[in-house]
C-alpha cells in the first residue's frame, strides 16, 4: 500500500498525514445534521464496538456471579486480574508483534520513521522501551484496573449502589453506553491537564512521556499515581444508576482504548489496498510536543483552551508562539 497517497515524509523520514485533523461534527458550529449523521458511525465503529463486545464477553462468561462477589475474596479478584492480563497480552501483543516485531508493513504510515528497538535508549531499564513499559503495564496498570473493577462489582453485588436493569431501563442504559466514550474523553482531559502541572509531571506523568516514540506497550506505561487517576473515571457508574456491564465497558475504553493513541502508525494495513485508521495522530503529536492535544479531539476542550494541534504548519506556528510567550 502506498502511504504517499495519504501523506508525506519530512527530511528525517517521519510520516505526516496529508489531511489535517478535524473535530468531530458533534461540536462543529453551525451544527450540520447531514455531516453529523455521516460521522456518527465512526464514533462507535470499530473501536468502541470492540470494547463493548469484550466487556459483554467478560461480564457474561468471565465474571463471577453477583452472589459470589458479595464476599470480597482473593480468589475471584485474582480471576479478574488474570483475564485482564490475558486480554492486554493478546490485544497489545498482537499489534506489537505485527507492526514492530514482524514489521508486516515496514514503516508505511509510521509517524516516527525509527523503530524503538533499533535505537536503544539508556533512559529505559536495560535500554529497552518495551521492557520497561511492560513492567509498568503488568506491575501497576493491571493491578490498579482490577482493584477498581473488583471494588465496583463488590458494591453492586452488595446493593450498596442502585443497579439498573436492561429489561426495565433499556433506553437509560443505552444512553449511558453511547455517552461512555464521551465521558472518558472529558475525564481524561481533566486528569491529563492536572498531571501536566510541573510538580505532578515531574514526579508522576514523566514516566509515560519517556516514550517520545510510542508503540503499543507504551499505552498503559504509567506511574501508579497516574493509573489511579486514569481508571477513576469508572467510578461514575456508582453515581448514575448504571449496570456492572457498563462499568466494565468504561474500564475497557480506558484500558484497551489506551492503545488508540499509541499505535505509532496512522493506519494498520489489512490488505493490498485496505487499512484501518488508528486515530492515533492527535495523541502522537502530544507525545512529540508535550503541550498540545491533552484529549483526542472528541471533546472540544483543547480547542477552547488553545492547545489543539491539527498537524498543520499554522498549528505548529501557534504552538511555538505560545511557548515563546510562556518563556518570555
Amino acid at each position: 500500500m502506498d502511504d504517499t497517497v495519504y501523506g508525506s515524509r519530512d527530511k528525517r523520514g517521519d510520516w505526516r498525514p496529508k489531511d489535517p485533523l478535524k473535530p468531530p461534527h458533534l461540536f462543529v458550529r453551525p451544527f450540520q445534521v447531514k455531516e453529523f449523521v455521516r460521522w456518527l458511525p465512526h464514533y462507535f465503529w470499530p473501536w468502541n464496538a470492540l470494547f463493548l463486545a469484550t466487556a459483554w464477553v467478560f461480564w457474561t462468561f468471565l465474571t463471577p456471579s453477583l452472589d459470589t462477589m458479595q464476599t470480597l475474596e482473593i480468589g475471584w479478584v485474582l480471576a479478574l486480574a488474570a483475564r485482564n492480563a490475558l486480554i492486554i497480552t493478546i490485544y497489545f501483543g498482537l499489534f506489537e508483534w505485527r507492526l514492530y516485531t514482524k514489521r508486516a508493513q515496514a514503516n508505511r504510515f509510521k509517524y516516527n520513521a525509527v523503530f524503538p528497538a533499533d535505537k536503544p535508549n539508556k533512559n529505559f531499564l536495560r535500554g529497552s522501551q518495551n521492557f520497561e513499559n511492560i513492567l509498568w503495564t503488568f506491575g501497576s496498570a493491571i493491578p490498579i484496573w482490577t482493584a477498581f473493577e473488583a471494588g465496583i462489582l463488590w458494591l453492586f453485588a452488595n446493593g450498596m449502589v442502585p443497579m439498573a436493569s436492561f429489561a426495565a431501563n433499556p433506553l437509560w442504559l443505552l444512553a449511558i453506553m453511547l455517552l461512555a466514550r464521551l465521558f472518558h474523553e472529558a475525564h481524561f482531559y481533566a486528569v491529563h491537564r492536572l498531571i501536566h502541572l510541573p510538580f505532578l509531571y515531574r514526579h508522576i506523568h514523566a514516566v509515560h512521556h519517556k516514550s517520545v516514540n510510542p508503540s503499543p506497550w507504551s499505552s498503559l506505561a504509567m506511574h501508579p499515581g497516574e493509573h489511579l487517576l486514569y481508571f477513576s473515571g469508572a467510578l461514575i457508574h456508582l453515581l448514575i444508576f448504571s449496570h456492572p456491564l457498563l462499568a466494565i465497558y468504561q474500564l475497557h475504553i480506558a484500558a484497551l482504548g489506551a492503545l488508540g493513541g499509541h499505535f505509532g502508525f496512522d493506519k494498520v494495513e489489512t490488505g493490498d489496498d485496505q487499512a484501518i485508521n488508528t486515530d492515533s495522530y492527535d495523541h502522537y503529536l502530544h507525545h512529540k510536543y508535550f503541550v498540545v492535544n491533552y484529549a483526542s479531539g472528541l471533546v472540544p476542550f483543547d480547542r477552547i483552551f488553545g492547545t489543539w494541534h491539527d498537524g498543520t504548519p499554522e498549528a505548529q506556528a501557534k504552538m511555538l508562539a505560545r511557548r515563546k510567550e510562556r518563556r518570555g
